[in-house]
């Protein structure tokens, strides 16, 4: 079994509780930021005062397959507008569209997704799949977050606010390995 290192976020117990049995949903996420130590400064700034929280995932999976965990799947992350009571997030560092998110020249997701951090991906899905008695679905953050916002460098274009993991996630395969479909997109 790999190590998952613990690191809880500063404001994990300031996040609301949940049953277990309440989580029927994984949402893959990539950080779109260049390594694990900037996305860790992302998930730590607090952005909701009145809570004194933030957005991050639950688990957070680094390019060499090293899995940390921020915040325990018994309280409510910040993760994916409208589905978080029912879900558990995992993001992938990946650059994605890392610094210019919103320029609609820069739209193009570029780094592959490396076998090690895959492999790693499908060992924590496996194992959540027997900790959470509920999980049954799992979708892409870009599959439940759809908005479209202006772009950057041009007020008459949009550009789509989340793109993760984007087309480069190897779907296909991760599907054949772990017990989860994919959440049906009304």
């Amino acid at each position: 079994a790999r190590d998952v290192r613990i690191r809880p976020l500063p404001y994990e117990r300031l996040l609301d509780q949940r049953p277990l049995s309440q989580v029927d949903l994984v949402v893959i996420h990539c950080t779109e930021l260049p390594d694990l130590a900037t996305a860790r400064e992302y998930g730590e700034r607090v952005l909701y005062p009145a809570s004194g929280t933030g957005n991050s995932g639950h688990w957070y999976i680094d390019r060499d397959g090293g899995i940390e965990q921020w915040v325990e799947p018994a309280r409510i992350a910040h993760h994916v507008r409208g589905f978080n009571p029912r879900s558990v997030g995992i993001e992938l560092v990946n650059t994605g569209r890392f610094p210019n998110w919103y320029d609609s020249r820069h739209q193009a997701m570029t780094e592959p997704y490396p076998p090690v951090q895959v492999e790693a991906l499908v060992h924590l899905l496996r194992h959540l799949c027997t900790e959470l008695p509920g999980l049954r679905h799992i979708a892409g953050h870009e599959e439940l977050d759809t908005e479209r916002v202006q772009a950057g460098d041009d007020p008459s274009l949009t550009v789509a606010r989340k793109v993760d993991p984007g087309p480069l996630f190897p779907w296909q395969d991760v599907l054949a390995q772990v017990p989860l479909q994919k959440l049906p997109i009304p």
